[in-house]
């Protein structure tokens, strides 16, 4: 269902109470609103790094392990104690001390340590990852040893240290493993598990509340004439969830005087609004009209891409914020990219992603003073432009690896910088 309908006259007043706007706003006459400010269009490459640089990251919380996949690590995350803790088998065998043949003192289980010293011509049977006992020097490998009737073992003398994984060689206690900033993914979970941490500090997804605005939206079925399917309803949770933030609700919005307003007014609990449609000059793009009257910063306000450069990032509140996007579904994905995806990685107190140049082959009509967003699919080390890829049109996107930023110079075969991509 859609928001509840505000009057066509609602006001920046009606508007700043609900959701923090600065106390100026309030005071813009409901009878003469302020157009939108003109502000210089931006390049894609610094639409992102403005996108990334605007926020504060969120404040850091304490989680557990199993709650921490996706987040991304606050604090530094160190070695509680060296690794591995002991001297460690590194394969089944015999932990061999002096030469042979040796004498078999005991047998050795991972989990089961053995407090025997070994002395010279003694040895024990051991397992992989069994404590090494005191005065072993290596360990003789089940293929090299030969058992002989009296009890002892004989084989070649292995070298010093041979298959022993010593204390603290991978990493002694207090070392930083993994930065703060890191994404936590299923390796990181068990390199802290594997030190000894039961929780981590952790930057929360940020929360983002998304309103897509249209009166043409078929929610189910083949859209009758006139109409058309709602593609960014399902797309946008996903990339939200992919991009590292969490979709607090999905709502509707008709192109109405007044029902915009209403509707980010309604929006509560969330760090980022992401509006669709709307970002334009028509009669019924509302949102630069909407930010306007409310007092809103603009950090980005339309971005020299193709598609999507109607694009825009404002700070409509302290801790909030509204990312304005196309309707048509390709040009919002490329717009999603482009701003959202480098503000949730702020939000996140991640970096910002390096991008890899590549050569790029295939048919692209690249602009003068304008980067042209085109997906491509890998081909050996390079990329290659695939198919289907107009403002309305996700079949490129979905079925490629990544996104390619075509800049005005290209040629068939130049590098290009590639924003990889999920799908």
């Amino acid at each position: 269902m859609p928001p509840t309908t505000a009057p066509a006259t609602a006001t920046a007043a009606a508007l700043a109470p609900a959701t923090g706007l600065a106390p100026h706003a309030a005071s813009a006459p409901a009878t003469a609103p302020r157009g939108p400010a003109r502000h210089p269009v931006v390049s894609w490459a610094r639409a992102r790094v403005l996108a990334h640089g605007a926020p504060c990251p969120l404040p850091a919380r304490t989680v557990p392990l199993r709650d921490a996949g996706g987040l991304t690590l606050a604090d530094d995350l160190p070695t509680l104690r060296p690794l591995p803790g002991f001297d460690t088998a590194a394969m089944d065998g015999y932990a061999v001390c002096g030469t042979g043949p040796w004498r078999i003192r005991a047998a050795v289980r991972a989990g089961a340590p053995w407090a025997g010293v070994l002395g010279t011509a003694e040895c024990v049977e051991i397992s992989t990852g069994a404590l090494v006992p005191a005065g072993a020097h290596a360990v003789l490998p089940p293929e090299s040893a030969v058992t002989m009737d009296d009890g002892r073992v004989s084989g070649p003398v292995p070298p010093p240290g041979r298959h022993i994984r010593r204390t603290g060689e991978d990493a002694p206690a207090g070392r930083r493993l993994a930065p703060a900033g890191t994404r936590i993914g299923p390796a990181l979970l068990g390199l802290a598990a594997s030190c000894g941490h039961d929780t981590l500090p952790v930057r929360p997804r940020p929360r983002v509340g998304v309103l897509v605005t249209g009166d043409e939206l078929d929610h189910a079925g083949v859209p009758g004439p006139g109409r058309v399917r709602d593609a960014l309803g399902p797309l946008l949770p996903a990339l939200i969830a992919e991009l590292g933030g969490g979709t607090t609700e999905l709502g509707y919005v008709p192109d109405r005087p007044g029902r915009l307003s209403a509707a980010v007014r309604a929006v509560r609990d969330a760090d980022v609004v992401v509006v669709t449609g709307s970002t334009s000059v028509g009669a019924t793009d509302q949102l630069r009209r909407l930010l306007a009257d409310a007092g809103a910063r603009m950090v980005v306000d339309t971005v020299a891409c193709r598609p999507g450069h109607p694009m825009l990032l404002a700070e409509q509140a302290p801790d909030r914020w509204v990312v304005g996007l196309p309707g048509n579904p390709y040009a919002a994905l490329v717009a999603a990219r482009t701003l959202l995806g480098p503000l949730i990685a702020g939000l996140s107190g991640r970096a910002l992603d390096p991008l890899p140049h590549v050569p790029v082959h295939g048919r692209a009509r690249p602009a003068p003073g304008t980067t042209r967003l085109v997906p491509v699919t890998w081909d050996g080390a390079r990329a290659r432009i695939a198919d289907g890829h107009r403002a309305a049109f996700l079949q490129g996107a979905a079925v490629g690896d990544a996104l390619a930023a075509i800049p005005p110079d290209w040629t068939d075969g130049s590098a290009a910088p590639l924003l990889l991509t999920a799908g």
